[in-house]
């Protein structure tokens, strides 16, 4: 595993972790989780964690463990089919997760312009 990866599920289980979102089912919820980030890009995971807390968040008690891995595993599939659209934004996503969200996101700062000097 790169670094790269290593640090991409270390975001997935920040956002898990944030919101405790493996209830009791730790090791059930782990295994889950380990094939979705086997089968999807971790930042579209990190995505379709966030979309899912935020749809839960009008019920009286956030949907946990498998249940919840159930909800945000649907997305994905809709999302295979369908185009991608965030309700969220950057800024709202970073204020949820506490994540930078430009490797979801993109990055909205552009390289400076190079300037070509003449020979």
């Amino acid at each position: 595993m790169t670094l790269e990866q290593q640090l991409s599920q270390q975001r997935v289980k920040h956002i898990v972790s944030s919101y405790q979102l493996d209830g009791t089912e730790t090791e059930a919820f782990a295994t889950y989780l380990s094939d979705l980030l086997q089968t999807y890009a971790s930042p579209l995971l990190e995505l379709a964690l966030t979309e899912t807390i935020v749809a839960h968040w009008l019920s009286v008690t956030l949907p946990r463990g498998t249940s919840f891995l159930t909800d945000v595993h649907a997305l994905l599939k809709r999302w295979e089919v369908e185009t991608i659209a965030s309700t969220l934004t950057p800024n709202q996503f970073q204020q949820i997760t506490g994540l930078d969200p430009s490797p979801v996101f993109g990055s909205s700062e552009l390289p400076p312009p190079s300037i070509v000097q003449p020979r």
